[in-house]
């Protein structure tokens, strides 16, 4: 990658854009620095405000970004570190990714399972997620989930909780916690893991940009597990784009009379593998051969 094709990326990055939409500008301008070239000239079908934000320099963005100590993480960069060259190969696993990443934390090269469910779960289910993190964390695996309220937040607890690492993918900025309830656990990612986005610092956490970091949650797992969903939902999308991926995905099934349930029996009736506790769990992880080289993984697979 040209240093002007670095600088390229990051000033597109900072314009906050859907990445449908900044797909759809690359086509139609031909790469990344024609997409900026069009944005900045007064083209490209966008607010002044993204107008503003893609006319800054790369060069001053960086400084930003140092500031807050935040890293702009792109693939096939000469001199990546360690940790971003590994999340890149297992994000380059599929078609569709992010063609940016906004961290802090580092990345830990482990088996990663993603932990998610329902924002408005039930005691049992906030309790269950828990301990799966709890589970996962002591049989080596990265827990990985959004730091939402509900099934996130306590399958990033549970991980804390056993003394192993968690990373969340964000809907908003990396600088931006949300739910505001979660600036502890925030926190407390950081220490031992890290906080990923495609999105720029200070962008809000719009309702419209959930769905579309599923897709990154998915990436980076090399197992899904759903413990409580409703009918539709953010973790349904993270399931669904899974099973497209090849990625195994296992559920908790639930009573057929509760609404958190309906999405995980679902998942399980159109072919998730059921998992029914934290001692499951931890057979089946035992069973799966991660795509990470090995670290941390058990040799009784």
């Amino acid at each position: 990658m040209t240093p002007d094709d670095s600088d390229a990326l990051v000033r597109l990055a900072h314009g906050a854009l859907a990445p449908a939409r900044v797909e759809r500008l690359v086509g139609q301008h031909g790469s990344v620095a024609g997409a900026v070239r069009a944005i900045t000239s007064g083209f490209g079908d966008v607010s002044e405000v993204i107008r503003r934000a893609v006319g800054v320099s790369a060069d001053v963005r960086a400084e930003q970004l140092a500031e807050a100590g935040i890293r702009f993480l792109v693939p096939d960069r000469w001199g990546g570190a360690a940790d971003e060259q590994a999340l890149w190969e297992r994000i380059g696993r599929f078609p569709g990714g992010p063609r940016w990443l906004f961290a802090r934390g580092h990345w830990p090269d482990l088996p990663t399972v993603a932990i998610v469910g329902t924002r408005t779960c039930t005691s049992y289910g906030e309790g269950l997620a828990e301990e799966y993190g709890a589970a996962a964390s002591e049989a080596g695996w990265l827990v990985v989930s959004g730091m939402a309220r509900g099934i996130d937040g306590a399958a990033h607890r549970g991980a804390l909780r056993s003394g192993g690492p968690t990373a969340a993918v964000l809907g908003s900025g990396v600088d931006v916690v949300y739910p505001r309830r979660h600036r502890g656990l925030y926190s407390e990612i950081l220490e031992v893991g890290s906080v990923l986005s495609e999105y720029p610092p200070g962008t809000r956490p719009d309702g419209w940009r959930f769905p579309t970091r599923n897709r990154i949650i998915s990436a980076l797992a090399d197992v899904v597990l759903v413990v409580e969903a409703g009918e539709t939902g953010g973790a349904l999308i993270t399931a669904r784009v899974a099973l497209e991926q090849g990625v195994p995905v296992f559920a908790t099934p639930g009573d057929v009379d509760r609404v958190v349930s309906v999405g995980t029996n679902r998942l399980i009736r159109d072919g998730a593998f059921p998992v029914f506790d934290a001692d499951d769990l931890s057979e089946v992880l035992g069973l799966i051969v991660p795509f990470a080289t090995g670290v941390g993984v058990r040799d009784d697979r």
